[in-house]
Formats: C-alpha cells, sequence, structure tokens
C-alpha cells in the first residue's frame, strides 16, 4: 500500500528510495560525452597555454640578459674614446631601450647614454635588479681592467617585449582549441549516430511490429545492446503470439458453455411445475460449475505461462503430492474412486511450490473423472536409485480408457480432447501440466499404466 510519503514526499522533503521522478532530466549520453572531452581540451589546452606562456617569458628574459651581456663585451677592449667621439645609438650598436654607463676604475664617468636616469657608480658585477627613481631596473655590470661598463634596461619595457612574444605563441594555442572543441563534438556526434538511427527506427515502429533492429553498420560496442534488444523484441513477439492465440482459443471455448448456460435459464422458466424447475436448476448450477472450472483453468494457464522461474526453492515433492491427494479426497469419494499415494522416502527438489500444487491438482483431476466408479488413482514418487536413470519421478496413473498413442501429443495443446473421450472437460488439464513441466525442466511422458490400465502421466527431472 502506498503511504503519502511515498506518494508526494516525505514532510523534510526527502525521497522514498527507488522512488521514480518523472521531472527529473534524463542522463544525455552525448551531453555527458562532449562535456566530459570538452572539458579535459580546455584543461590541457589552459595547461599547455600556461606552460608556453610562462615558457616564453623565461626565454625571452634570457634573451634580453645575453643581449645586455653581448652589448657589454661589444664594448671593452679602449671603446671609450670612440664611445665619447661617434653616437652609438645613431650607429645602431645600442639599442634604444638601452642604459650604457661607462666608468673609469678610478670612478670618472668616461660615457653615459642620452637618459634621464643615471645608474649608481658602485655597480654589483654581474646581473642584478635596482630601483632608480620610480623606476624599476635590470642592471649588468662588466669590470675591465680599466674601467666598469654598465648596461641597463627599464624592468616594464622588458615585460611589455616579453609579454607580446608569450602573446604570440599563446595565441595558436587560443585559437585551435575551440576548433578542436568543435571536430570532438562533430566525431562524438558521428560516433552515436547508429544510436539514433535505432532510436528513429524504434519510434517509427507500430505497436505490434517486433521485428529485429537491423544490425549493419552498428559498431562493436553497440552490438551487444542490439542482440540483447532483439532478443527482448523476440520475447516479447513470442508472447504476443501466445496471447493472442490464448485470447482468440478462450473466446470460443468460453461460447460454448455459455450457450449452454442460457438455454439452461430458458428451460428453468419454461418449467411447467415444480418438479421440473427442480431438474432445469440441478443442470443450470452443473452447467455453472463447468463454465467455473473452466475458467479458473483459463487462469491458471494464463499464470503459468506467463511465469519465471526465478522464485524457484528447494521443496518436498512428497509432501506437495499428500496434500495435492487431500484436497482431491472429496471429488473421488463423490465419483467412488480410491486414492493410492506411493512416497516411502523426501523427494527434494527445486521448484515453484504454488505451479507444482497446480500441476498435481490437474493430474489427479484428470485422473478422477476419467476413472470409472470404484477404480484406482495411484501417485508415486521416486528418487535415487529407484528413479534411475532420472533423479526425480512423479507419476500419476489411473483405470480409465487411456488415451491412442496417436493422440498423446496432441492432447497437450489446449483445448484440444481426444475423440471419444467422456465427460465434460476443458481440454486444459494437460496443457497446463505441460506448461508446468517445461518451466520447471521437466519431462512430460504418456502411456499405458501397466497396473491399472488407464492413462500413466510421468514426470522426470
Amino acid at each position: 500500500m502506498k503511504t503519502p510519503d511515498s506518494i508526494a514526499g516525505r514532510a523534510d522533503g526527502s525521497r522514498a528510495e527507488g522512488q521514480f521522478y518523472p521531472d527529473k532530466p534524463a542522463p544525455s549520453l552525448r551531453g555527458r560525452l562532449i562535456g566530459l572531452l570538452l572539458a579535459a581540451v580546455a584543461v590541457i589546452a589552459g595547461l599547455q597555454a600556461l606552460v608556453t606562456w610562462r615558457t616564453a617569458l623565461s626565454e625571452t628574459e634570457a634573451v634580453f640578459d645575453g643581449q645586455m651581456e653581448r652589448i657589454a663585451l661589444s664594448l671593452t677592449g679602449g671603446l671609450a674614446a670612440s664611445l665619447l667621439g661617434d653616437d652609438a645609438l645613431a650607429s645602431g650598436r645600442v639599442a634604444r631601450d638601452l642604459i650604457v654607463q661607462v666608468w673609469r676604475a678610478d670612478g670618472v664617468m668616461l660615457y653615459r647614454s642620452p637618459s634621464d636616469q643615471l645608474l649608481p657608480p658602485q655597480a654589483v658585477i654581474g646581473f642584478t635588479n635596482i630601483r632608480v627613481g620610480h623606476a624599476d631596473f635590470r642592471v649588468y655590470a662588466l669590470r675591465t681592467p680599466t674601467q666598469v661598463i654598465q648596461i641597463a634596461q627599464d624592468t616594464a619595457t622588458r615585460r611589455q617585449a616579453a609579454g607580446q612574444l608569450a602573446l604570440r605563441a599563446v595565441l595558436p594555442i587560443a585559437l585551435l582549441a575551440p576548433l578542436l572543441m568543435l571536430i570532438v563534438w562533430g566525431v562524438v556526434t558521428r560516433a552515436l549516430a547508429p544510436l539514433d538511427r535505432v532510436r528513429r527506427q524504434l519510434a517509427e515502429r507500430r505497436a505490434s511490429d517486433l521485428a529485429p533492429i537491423g544490425t549493419a553498420g552498428v559498431p562493436l560496442e553497440v552490438r551487444p545492446l542490439i542482440d540483447e534488444l532483439n532478443a527482448l523484441l523476440a520475447r516479447l513477439a513470442k508472447a504476443w503470439d501466445t496471447l493472442t492465440h490464448f485470447t482468440a482459443d478462450a473466446a470460443h471455448e468460453l461460447r460454448t458453455p455459455l450457450a449452454a448456460l442460457r438455454l439452461q435459464v430458458q428451460g428453468l422458466q419454461r418449467a411447467p411445475d415444480a418438479a421440473s424447475r427442480d431438474v432445469a436448476a440441478d443442470r443450470l448450477l452443473s452447467g455453472i460449475d463447468r463454465a467455473t472450472r473452466l475458467v479458473e483453468q483459463l487462469l491458471a494457464l494464463a499464470r503459468q505461462e506467463g511465469a519465471t522461474p526465478d522464485d524457484a526453492v528447494e521443496l518436498d515433492l512428497t509432501e506437495l503430492a499428500r496434500a495435492a491427494v487431500q484436497d482431491v479426497a472429496s471429488a473421488a469419494a463423490a465419483r467412488d474412486v480410491r486414492m493410492h499415494l506411493v512416497a516411502p522416502t523426501p523427494v527434494r527438489l527445486q521448484g515453484q511450490p504454488a505451479a507444482l500444487a497446480v500441476l498435481l491438482r490437474n493430474l489427479l483431476d484428470n485422473a478422477i473423472r476419467h476413472t470409472p466408479e470404484g477404480g484406482i488413482v495411484q501417485v508415486q514418487t521416486l528418487t535415487g536409485a529407484d528413479a534411475a536413470p532420472d533423479r526425480v519421478v512423479l507419476t500419476v496413473e489411473d483405470a480409465g480408457a487411456g488415451v491412442p498413442p496417436a493422440e498423446r501429443e496432441r492432447v497437450q495443446d489446449r483445448f484440444y480432447r481426444a475423440p471419444g473421450t467422456p465427460g465434460h472437460g476443458s481440454g486444459l488439464g494437460l496443457a497446463i501440466v505441460k506448461s508446468v513441466a517445461d518451466q520447471h525442466g521437466a519431462r512430460l511422458r504418456l502411456d499405458d499404466s501397466p497396473t491399472l490400465g488407464g492413462l500413466r502421466v510421468t514426470l522426470a527431472w
């Protein structure tokens, strides 16, 4: 029974476990794949851009430092006079964004390039960073026996130049990342195209079309899914065919008893006296009983044909047989039929107790109805060496007229009754037995009873 919590959720807003949410969007395989791949592309592109940016900055700094070092080396070797006589900036030997200062060993400045900034004369040999006024400089100082050469460059200028070079290095990655994302989207869409094709095939089908889905062009990874879906469609087609035939046969078989009931009711209405009405009423009750039994057998057959062996348990077939004999004891006594149960030991097997009880009830009911008054119906269960070469054997024998060998296969079909069969059976008893036997993996065999002379029904596991 559904509780208010299971219908509308709990009072605290939580949901019952396993509850279905029709408003929750189903996850998209395409969206998930594209999202994960695009995220991976974005992360990889970002990391690559970051590494490239930092590498470009580092290499640019190294290039600028090397340039400063080479300029300082080119100004050694008695170049003070030439610097004083020539304009090094005009000649292109010194870059315009560099500050050059040449000091004599005693601290006298020999040369200074045009600049508003004056570097301190006490320089640290090699590379160092200093601050002059409001600007930061990268300085390289080279000492010779006669002079000290200083080359300086504004760090802001260096950063600007380095950033431009790094940007040119990163720009191709930034341009290729969206293109790569577009390629990923196209590849995923193309890879999932077979699933879209299968979806369209199923969407365009009629409800009655249970033909297998074509597997041409389906990738190997998707083939197992299509195979299982085709197997499901095959089972549905078989179930649909069974249901169609069952419905048609049931409608045909119900027509006769219903027509008979109508005639019996009319006979009761037209009865001229009380004695005639009593006879007509008895016939009507007998007809109702036969129709009720037919409906019960139809329901039992429908349940067995739609059942699955998933709920099989270990049971004692001897106890089931004993219970079935007790259930039909009153029906046997009404026909003066004696019931014999030969079951000396418990017989264990895996099965569905309710289904096997239906099987036994139908076997015993058929045997009682076909056994003449004063006859015998015998039920026997065997196991171990007594059942060899089988593991478990169940037999039901009667003293009736039996079934001709040519009819023993046909009588297992639904609604079939062998010619000359006495009584008002529906032809469903052995069909129900066969359905339960198939469900439990048992072999059903009909032959003559060597002791009672009638029919012997054997089920062997």
